[in-house]
């Protein structure tokens, strides 16, 4: 019993970092969106802080599992948790991959704006090279890369 008890506290813990987690990625968006450098080094270190310590649980809660009985070449966690039967395990394992989803798709945008910015910086940089007229070349991803990249604008 003592390793489900373990578990549950784990489960609480990413429950709660997880749904602040929510709330810095929330925050990143609009400090993304009005270029607020200093904002977004506070907060990423905020941010790195958080996921270090939620790593650091998934290394706990797997030991915790384990101890449980759970083989990890047999299967996935969530499903050794359901076939346990127990109801509140059962139920903190979802809230805690449901606030996760959560974080991972708010990263997904966050993500998209950061792409949207680069290319925006990318098209700025053609213009000053004075090259946004010229033929372009596309790499292995997609990117498009204007044929006169290879002028160097200054050098220190």
């Amino acid at each position: 019993m003592a390793a489900i008890d373990d578990l549950k506290a784990l489960l609480h813990k990413d429950i709660q970092q997880l749904e602040q987690l929510g709330g810095l990625l929330a925050s990143e968006k609009q400090l993304l969106k009005t270029s607020d450098m200093a904002g977004l080094e506070a907060l990423t270190r905020e941010k790195n802080h958080l996921l270090n310590e939620v790593r650091e649980r998934a290394k706990r809660k797997i030991h915790a599992l384990v101890a449980m009985g759970f083989n990890p070449r047999h299967g996935q966690p969530s499903t050794f948790i359901r076939a346990a039967g127990v109801e509140e395990l059962t139920q903190l394992w979802n809230e805690a991959e449901n606030r996760l989803k959560a974080c991972q798709r708010l990263n997904q945008v966050n993500g998209r704006i950061i792409g949207n910015l680069q290319q925006r910086l990318g098209r700025l940089t053609e213009i000053f090279r004075g090259c946004a007229d010229q033929a372009k070349l596309y790499g292995a991803k997609g990117q498009s890369t204007a044929v006169s990249h290879k002028t160097v604008l200054a050098s220190a």
